[in-house]
């Protein structure tokens, strides 16, 4: 676990630092340089990209990492990596194809509740094949056990960029169709600079020919297009549906709230850019008693971490909603106690993606996929109509459980291993304890006092609790590495 917490602790902080900039640019900069209206366009286009992205990239991320390391060094890796390379192109060219013969239908379809969007349907493709060889150059990267540099481009360099956009456009050196563009440019950028890192830390070898084994590796890939990206279709298609039920207004108030809760997701996103390689690794070898090791240190791991960011968002929601400039954000307040959960849960299960994805039981994610997108969409229309943005946001979390419970039982089965311990039962305890303790309990001063006393608080008890009662051996052992000045002083 030493490379991979040193690698993981690496990712957390650009990662953070990535969702500081975000937050500052979704709960401030947006809600205050940009109307309602265009905020959800925004966020509506982006949604839609994000469900695009893995058809474009054929499952490639997924089925670089898991074939990669069963090639010897030589011709047939040379080929396996050309042929990872150029298989998105029969996706987007196809995709693009399409599109522009259907354009005004597709456009129509998607605009149907909301005129606006129909203007700029074509530049949700180029968004979407941007991040599609974004993925397919940082994959490249995780291979070389080099994720630290790529989780900083993908999580950091666009925001950055967002963020000057929208200082520009409250100048007014940029108008808002002009900031749309910039937009797309940036995800143009981003991938043509992650193209250039990622040969820069190892320039691949090319041979022309199909690699042994190819048929494995493309049914791979055909199957995981779905399977790979449901996480990021059950999290981004309910912004769509939204869209196509509701104004697009709710598209931003919801959008706001999904990106609070998502920052329990950061932990799971800076682990897995070094672990997916490893237990590829692991399961190519058959390793499975350090398989299961690391399934359960990475399980508690993640819940130790993500607990306590859910406590500090699920208690705080209040006095942050207090904060933005616009009140009526604060009508998704409920959805962010929703995905906070949702996301809470998927943390709980450790690396339980990265085994299926990797092993030879990855056709059966693909069923899981497809229940669950069916799932996803029937759950959405049936409480979007009843609830609104509340509506969506329990669907979510029904969906994630349901999936996340059908996950879990298939990794029991098939490999006789299981992510929880009675430290993962003692976690649960004291967060149910710090919700019921804090949730009623507020400091009588500003909001902004209030969230900062109140987190000082939270942090030092879970802290403490988590230190003394021993839940994370490896989060314990960085303590004891770190602290040894503060403990001295400590009875």
């Amino acid at each position: 676990m030493g490379v991979i917490f040193k690698q993981s602790f690496l990712n957390t902080i650009s990662t953070y630092v990535g969702f500081a900039i975000g937050a500052i640019n979704t709960l401030f900069l947006y809600t205050s340089f940009m109307t309602d209206e265009y905020y959800g366009l925004v966020g509506y286009m982006i949604s839609v990209a994000n469900i695009l992205m893995p058809l474009m990239n054929c499952g490639v991320q997924n089925a670089l990492v898991k074939f990669y390391s069963s090639y010897t060094p030589g011709e047939e890796r040379n080929k396996f990596t050309f042929m990872m390379f150029l298989l998105p192109w029969l996706a987007i060219i196809p995709v693009g194809i399409i599109g522009t013969l259907g354009y005004h239908t597709i456009a129509g379809l998607l605009s149907q509740k909301n005129p606006i969007v129909a203007n700029y349907v074509w530049m949700i493709y180029i968004i979407a094949a941007s991040m599609a060889y974004f993925e397919v150059f940082y994959a490249w990267t995780k291979v070389q056990y080099q994720s630290v540099v790529g989780n900083f481009m993908k999580e950091v360099l666009h925001r950055v960029i967002v963020m000057l956009l929208l200082f520009a456009l409250y100048l007014e050196w940029l108008d808002i169709q002009e900031f749309i563009y910039g937009m797309v440019c940036m995800y143009i950028f981003r991938m043509l600079v992650m193209w250039v890192i990622a040969f820069k830390i190892k320039r691949p070898e090319f041979s022309w020919g199909l690699p042994t084994q190819f048929k494995s590796v493309l049914k791979y890939s055909s199957l995981i297009i779905l399977a790979g990206s449901i996480a990021i279709i059950l999290l981004d298609i309910d912004k769509v549906m939204l869209g196509l039920y509701m104004d697009i207004n709710n598209v931003a108030y919801y959008n706001v709230a999904v990106f609070i809760a998502i920052v329990i997701a950061v932990p799971t996103r800076a682990m897995q850019q070094i672990t997916t390689p490893i237990t590829a690794r692991l399961l190519n070898e058959k390793n499975y008693e350090e398989l299961g090791t690391l399934y359960q240190r990475s399980s508690i791991n993640l819940y130790v971490v993500s607990g306590v960011i859910f406590l500090l968002i699920v208690l705080n929601i209040k006095e942050l909603y207090e904060l933005l400039p616009d009140a009526a954000y604060s009508k998704a307040i409920v959805v962010v106690f929703l995905i906070s959960l949702a996301k809470l849960c998927d943390n709980l299960i450790g690396i339980n993606n990265a085994i299926i994805f990797n092993s030879k039981y990855y056709r059966m994610v693909l069923l899981f996929g497809l229940l669950l997108t069916v799932l996803t969409v029937v759950l959405n229309m049936l409480f979007i109509p009843l609830w609104g943005m509340n509506g969506s946001g329990f669907a979510t979390l029904l969906a994630f459980l349901i999936y996340n419970s059908m996950k879990l039982v298939f990794v029991q089965r098939k490999f006789g291993i299981q992510p929880f311990t009675t430290k993962t039962l003692h976690a649960s305890l004291f967060y149910t304890l710090m919700v019921g303790a804090f949730f009623f309990w507020d400091f009588p001063f500003h909001p902004l006092v209030n969230i900062v006393l109140k987190s000082v608080c939270i942090v030092v008890i879970s802290g403490v609790v988590m230190i003394r009662f021993h839940m994370s051996d490896d989060i314990t052992a960085v303590w004891k590495k770190y602290s040894k000045p503060i403990r001295n002083y400590l009875p």
